[in-house]
């Protein structure tokens, strides 16, 4: 096909049945871009040779140097088939881990995937993410096997046994999307059972009398039997799986060989799809198709028909070059080549040169895409309700107007009144010099005439004046001179802005427009309060202010996307992909937009990369600060994954999700974004503290006796008198601490406790529905009704319950019943208990049973509310700066056993302190106390007006005393618990060959790193190695692996999850054995003690470190002289 012109698109843009919205999903070094360049060579904007070598998606140089994508990139094909056109919307996404989160915005914009697996190296970890999230949105993949060309060329492998091995591939592949299916299938049905039993205890309610009849048997069928899974898997004879080598230029489907050798042989196409895949031979004396050629030891038809013509044409081409064999193959396969591939060196040439005519890959994914992937028009019904139900809310509980937007987008209508809905996926940058708008049109020949003309002028007035210089007529030429002045100086101008932002987005109903105006939905936006403040028939061009998460913006161009160009739109119609220029100021990374207000926000994209690496960054020079800080808020817009901070140290702060992605983010602020020498710190590793159980045994593994024990007990004592005088802080040997306020009206007594690890691992799996939580019990404390929806209460009562199995024990009895708080900022993964004797507060679960109860409760308490909230802030402060190195608390519980507060005040005046309370109970206190010591201001006053409460003046210090009281109380039950660091843990994938095994797991284990398993590939010589390695030593991990391994393997790290470092930070050696093993010093590092001394250091905390020790003096040379 020849080059398409910009006319064509558009017309094609207008019929949304022959549009395919497609990406292209892998595990890095696939073969995605390769594969992309060949599909976009059918359109001549390539030349069909540099196919593979000019990677033409991968724009940016850094993607060209290392060999990855980086960024989803788009590109819009036109295709025939017979008398059908298409548009193919192309997107090519990353395959590294760093940039899942671009794999994610790809994914939401498209109706269809094709998922690349490399032939040798099967189903990778990154595949089986992609097919993830590819099944998350509700997208239909297609295969596509490439590299084919390795089984024959690397791994040597006769056809029979390739046969085998792509069977092995497909089966690893459909095993996958079977799990995928299978879960949801299981989720659908505890669904349905516990919508049945919920109409079965209805039914009991209305009809007491009737007693339910005892032939009910228990089902324990899963519903998978019913379940229709057939349009699921990859077939070839479904004809979605497509083998292929796209470096090489060749691909095939079944349908292409059926087709062949029906002609060929006389057998109907019909029988050879049904047979060309799977255990069939052909009998040549019975002219007939025969099963079973497996058990008879005979070739299968696929191997036969297919893959031994392949070898043979590598055969001939690339491993013998027997070149008469090569003109016979050419002869009978009926194709031309022309003598100077013939006459090349490189066999690779021919060989692309004659695939590119027998069996062009392109012709084959392309057919794929087009008869297996959906059209707009076929979204699936499922899938829109996903989308729109955003957070708890259920589709059904969305106001009507927002439910009838539902048939606008399933007909994917493009009328003139149909409401306009599109979404922002990511914004991505551009040089402003790459805009069309910017662009240099070519002249016409009457302004190459003009400028003809101009040019001999001034050549004749220069000649003129170099003739008589005395008289002056240089006049031209200064006029010239006065015109360029202005240019110069409006350069620095043109600097500041050399970077346009365009959102990546999808038209999924209505028509957009050049200039329109629309509604951008914030994530929170709710579509029933918008509908309710705003007047009816409000359109966007009246610009609304008062509803909340509601702005407007206009579109100020929209684009088509080419690759590495953009094409000027005057209006795109629904089911397109498109560039939207001028929405930088009100889309931040992703967002909505619609001319209907009644439209929901989408459901926020799902990211499976944590973004976990921190550095701190500063410009070199301190004068460029604003520089650098607009750089890194343009940074922030145009990566969807990375985060950008302040910390409270004042450092800027750049979140990302790996090295890679890093060092892509700091080259883009230096060379884009900030255009200044910046200077990045060391990665900001993040640790937990913890507490664990009492250990048996000591570090030589001795039994521990009981003296050891108060050993300890008095260390802590010692160290815990230092800080504070022993008169108000008390620790006994159960490690409770007792500690008084300084004015001695309040005594707290707390004990810190390890919560188990799978009570830790739910809170931080629940952190979102514990903030939930928090916020619906604050508008109860307010006295504000809310409606809960269904599915968070129900989430809750899980969550209770799973707290309930996990916390068994004597020691934890009632324990989930008297949760006083969960923290640091309410919903982390420690919890502050109640245990004080008479105290009734409202339970944390009170949503639950909103009944009279929460009401009694609530007035039990209402007299020292006041102070709760102050216990709780000090609890909140204390999770959120531990005391071994200020870094956040995990898995503890802190029981507060004991609550004194010795108030003299009278009872009568009791009413007057309950309303001071009501200020401080409304303002919400996240790690600091500053809200609580404004409130406490005019208590002193009103102890004034009445001169009989003057006993209450006490009242007004007592909160903030008690704050800061219940923060060293805790922080002191910590340490009375043996103490351990958290560190931050990534699952580390290799696949390596047998050969650099070994020194796999040398750098495994320098670096602190332990393999969970291996495994070997079935059909290869390769092993999968799964190992867990701390963040903190993985920083140049990937580029020392590499270098040892001379690039045989390479790690695919994820972040995991936190591990207890089973090293005592603070231990010294106390017993006999410890002194005879250890030495006195002990001086054998300690992993936990330098980590933590590290982050000490950092935050310019005392570091306990002698700098010269046994020194000894030392002659100088000159004295031996």
């Amino acid at each position: 096909m020849g080059p398409t012109n910009l006319e064509k698109i558009i017309a094609l843009q207008r019929n949304p049945a022959n549009i395919r919205n497609l990406c292209i999903l892998a595990h890095v070094d696939h073969g995605k871009t390769t594969l992309a360049d060949c599909l976009v060579a059918t359109n001549g904007i390539i030349s069909s040779r540099l196919a593979g070598k000019l990677r033409y998606l991968d724009s940016r140089e850094d993607e060209q140097i290392r060999g990855i994508t980086m960024k989803s990139s788009a590109i819009s094909l036109h295709y025939r088939n017979g008398d059908q056109e298409y548009l193919l919307n192309l997107i090519d996404s990353p395959g590294h881990v760093d940039f899942s989160s671009e794999v994610s915005t790809a994914v939401r914009l498209c109706d269809g995937a094709i998922i690349v697996i490399d032939a040798v190296e099967g189903v990778c970890p990154q595949t089986q993410v992609v097919l993830r999230q590819a099944w998350l949105e509700n997208i239909k993949p297609v295969l596509v096997i490439n590299k084919i060309d390795r089984l024959i060329v690397e791994l040597k492998l006769t056809s029979q046994e390739a046969y085998a091995h792509l069977q092995k591939i497909l089966e690893q592949v459909n095993a996958v999307t079977g799990n995928l299916f299978t879960s949801k299938v299981l989720e659908e049905r505890a669904e349905q059972q516990e919508q049945q039993e919920q109409q079965q205890e209805e039914q009991k309610g209305e009809n007491d009398s009737e007693t339910l009849s005892g032939d009910q048997v228990y089902d324990w069928s899963a519903g998978l039997e019913e379940a229709d899974d057939s349009q699921l898997y990859f077939s070839p004879d479904q004809g979605n799986v497509v083998f292929a080598s796209a470096i090489d230029g060749w691909g095939f489907s079944i349908q292409q060989f059926a087709h062949i050798y029906s002609q060929r042989m006389g057998i109907k196409a019909e029988v050879l799809l049904k047979t060309l895949w799977g255990d069939f031979y052909l009998n040549a004396k019975a002219k007939k198709i025969m099963k079973g050629a497996q058990a008879k030891g005979k070739k299968q038809l696929f191997v036969q028909l297919v893959l031994d013509n392949i070898w043979s044409l590598y055969d001939a081409v690339v491993i013998r070059r027997d070149k008469e064999k090569v003109e016979k193959v050419l002869t009978s396969l009926g194709v031309k080549v022309l003598a100077r591939d013939l006459r090349h060196s490189d066999p690779k040439v021919l060989l692309s040169a004659i695939c590119s005519q027998w069996l062009p890959v392109s012709q084959a994914v392309l057919l794929m895409v087009c008869e297996k992937l959906p059209s707009p028009l076929e979204m699936v019904a499922e899938r829109v309700e996903k989308l729109m139900s955003v957070g708890a809310r259920r589709f059904d509980s969305l106001p009507e107007q927002t439910q009838e937007l539902k048939k606008a987008f399933l007909q994917s209508s493009s009328g003139e009144n149909d409401p306009l809905i599109v979404f922002v996926s990511k914004m991505f940058a551009v040089d402003t010099k790459a805009l069309p708008q910017k662009r240099q049109r070519p002249l016409t020949q009457e302004e190459m005439t003009q400028r003809r003309e101009l040019a001999r002028q001034r050549h004749a007035d220069r000649m003129s004046s170099e003739r008589t210089p005395q008289e002056g007529p240089p006049a031209p030429l200064n006029t010239a001179k006065v015109e360029s002045l202005p240019l110069k100086e409006s350069k620095p101008e043109e600097e500041v802005e050399q970077q346009t932002f365009i959102a990546f987005a999808r038209v999924y109903s209505g028509v957009a427009k050049k200039g329109q105006r629309v509604f951008v939905l914030g994530p929170k936006y709710d579509p029933a309060h918008g509908l309710s403040t705003l007047p009816e028939g409000v359109g966007a061009s009246d610009c609304v202010t008062e509803v909340p998460h509601l702005s407007c913006c206009s579109m100020e161009s929209l684009y088509l996307l080419m690759g590495r160009e953009l094409e000027e739109l005057e209006e795109v119609p629904a089911g397109n992909v498109l560039g939207i220029g001028g929405l930088e100021e009100s889309v931040l990374k992703s967002a909505t937009l619609s001319t209907s207000p009644a439209c929901p926000p989408f459901i926020p994209l799902n990211f499976e990369a944590t973004p976990i690496v921190r550095v701190a960054i500063e410009p070199k020079h301190p004068s460029e600060m604003p520089k650098l800080v607009r750089g890194m808020r343009l940074l922030n817009q145009a990566d969807p994954c990375a985060e950008v901070l302040i910390q409270e140290t004042g450092e800027h702060v750049l979140v990302t999700a790996g090295e890679v992605h890093l060092q892509r983010c700091l080259d883009d602020l230096r060379d884009r974004f900030a255009k200044i020498e910046i200077s990045a710190s060391k990665p900001i590793i993040p640790f937990r503290e913890t507490v664990v159980r009492p250990p048996k045994v000591d570090m030589v593994n001795e039994d521990l006796g009981k003296q050891h024990k108060v050993a300890i007990i008095h260390q802590v004592k010692e160290e815990a008198s230092q800080g504070r005088s022993s008169d108000t802080l008390h620790v006994d040997s159960g490690g409770l601490v007792t500690l008084i306020t300084p004015n001695r009206l309040a005594t707290v007594s707390v004990r810190a406790i390890p919560l188990p690890e799978e009570v830790t691992s739910l809170l931080e799996r629940s952190a979102e529905l514990i903030r939930t939580l928090e916020q619906i019990n604050m508008s109860l404390r307010e006295g504000k009704s809310l409606d809960i929806s269904h599915r968070t209460l129900e989430a809750i009562t899980g969550l209770k319950a799973q707290l309930e199995s996990l916390l068994q024990g004597r020691k934890w009895r009632n324990a989930v019943e008297h949760v006083w708080a969960f923290g640091p900022r309410r919903y982390g993964p420690n919890i502050l208990l109640n245990s004080v004797e008479g105290y009734q507060r409202p339970s944390v679960w009170q949503c639950l049973d909103r009944g009279g109860k929460a009401g009694e409760a609530g007035a039990q308490a209402a007299a020292i509310r006041d102070l709760d909230n102050s216990v709780v802030s000090g609890f909140q402060l204390a999770t959120l700066s531990g005391p071994m190195c200020e870094e956040p608390l995990m898995g503890v519980c802190f029981s507060v056993e004991k609550w004194d507060i010795q108030s003299s005040a009278p009872p009568q005046h009791q009413d007057s302190l309950e309303e001071d309370s009501i200020s401080s109970e409304d303002s919400k206190v996240e790690g600091s106390g500053e809200t609580l010591a404004e409130g406490s201001i005019d208590r002193p006053l009103q102890a004034r007006r009445r001169p009989e409460a003057a006993s209450a003046d006490c009242y007004g210090p007592v909160s903030g005393q008690l704050i800061a009281a219940m923060k060293e109380a805790c922080r002191h039950a910590f340490q009375a618990q043996p103490q351990r660091l958290m560190a931050a843990m990534y699952t580390c994938e290799i696949m390596a060959t047998a050969d650099v095994l070994g020194r796999v797991y040398g750098v495994l284990g320098k670096r602190e790193g332990r393999v969970l398993h291996e495994e070997m590939k079935e059909g290869t010589g390769m092993f999968i190695i799964k190992a867990a390695l701390p963040v903190a030593e993985s920083f140049g991990f990937a580029d020392e692996f590499r270098k040892k391994t001379s690039g045989l393997a390479s790690p695919q790290l994820v972040f995991s999850h936190w591990e207890v470092i089973s090293s005592d930070p603070y231990w010294v050696p106390t017993t006999e054995e410890e002194y005879l093993h250890f030495g006195e010093k002990a001086d054998s590092a300690n992993q936990s003690l330098k980590y933590m001394n590290a982050v000490r250091r950092r935050k310019g905390l005392y570091v306990e470190e002698k700098i010269v020790e046994h020194a000894e003096k030392q002659r100088t040379l000159g004295k031996n002289k």
